[in-house]
């Protein structure tokens, strides 16, 4: 490829596009920027789809131990940036640079082993997690919406404001 020919699109975007969302250090460098989901474990939003409720953000534990049991209705995408992990009801072990699909109707519990210090893995989750337990009775469920919510208090609680989201949201 040569970088002498290199010639950008000249016409503009059509005027309903969205704009894009670089985020330079996905793993932020400002610890506020996590957002607390549970004990030992957090996300970093980087894509709130509110139009088409979907959200992209990096999940961090850092504590052994079972996460949560859930389903999806939608398939869920997962790129492994750090540590590894599993779900309990597969025999395979996602590690550093591992790429997961998760299809739809899927139902997992998702557990960190005991000598993984952290673990980041980047999710691109469709629909809502369904929360249930190991009967696969209903235990409550999170949707982009309820992503938002947490993000604009978290980031009010730590100073960052609750419109620090914004920049995330489409």
């Amino acid at each position: 490829m040569s970088t002498s020919t290199a010639t950008p699109y000249r016409h503009p975007n059509p005027k309903e596009a969205l704009p894009e969302i670089v985020v330079p250090h996905a793993v932020p460098l400002d610890e506020r920027v996590w957002v607390p989901q549970a004990d030992n474990v957090w996300f970093r939003p980087l894509c709130l789809n509110v139009s088409q409720g979907y959200w992209t953000n990096l999940l961090r534990v850092r504590k052994s131990g079972v996460l949560s049991c859930h389903r999806h209705p939608q398939a869920v995408h997962g790129y492994v940036i750090k540590g590894s992990w599993h779900y309990l009801e597969h025999d395979w072990i996602a590690t550093q640079g591992s790429y997961v699909f998760e299809p739809p109707g899927e139902t997992h519990t998702l557990y960190v082993p005991d000598d993984v210090e952290e673990m980041i893995t980047m999710f691109h989750v469709n629909g809502v997690m369904y929360y249930v337990d190991s009967e696969g009775n209903h235990t409550g469920f999170e949707d982009v919406f309820i992503k938002l919510d947490m993000c604009r208090k978290h980031y009010e609680r730590v100073g960052l404001g609750a419109d620090y989201v914004d920049q995330f949201i489409r």
